[in-house]
């Protein structure tokens, strides 16, 4: 069994941006954090839901035909083959994500930020 999980220990832990970090697994999923700002790129997952929820700061996932906006304490799940972009516009936000472990965070291995574990 494996010891609890401070998350804000973890996002303390390192300052870069849009490099997730895996604190935790279950049933073949990561349960990353990641400190954002600014925008990502315009992506999908054809595989997988995409799963976003805001621990702190103010987060918009474009989708292209509306503005989901994310405060501290609400997620939203992309469903699989939405094309979206997350944007932090009013500085850093901390977020969790729980993805399939091995997803591509941009949607393709080829241009996909390396996951470490910490």
């Amino acid at each position: 069994m494996q010891d609890k999980v401070n998350l804000a220990e973890k996002l303390a832990s390192f300052s870069d941006h849009w490099k997730p970090r895996i604190v935790a697994g279950y049933n073949g999923n990561d349960i990353m954090v990641v400190r954002i700002e600014g925008p990502f790129d315009w992506h999908k997952h054809d595989e997988t839901d995409d799963l976003f929820l805001v621990i702190e700061g103010r987060l918009d996932i474009e989708l292209r035909d509306r503005i989901v906006t994310l405060n501290p304490g609400e997620l939203f799940i992309v469903p699989a083959g939405v094309e979206h972009r997350p944007v932090a516009r009013h500085g850093e936000v901390k977020m969790l994500l729980i993805e399939p472990s091995g997803t591509p965070n941009t949607g393709d291995p080829a241009t996909a930020v390396e996951k470490l574990i910490i």
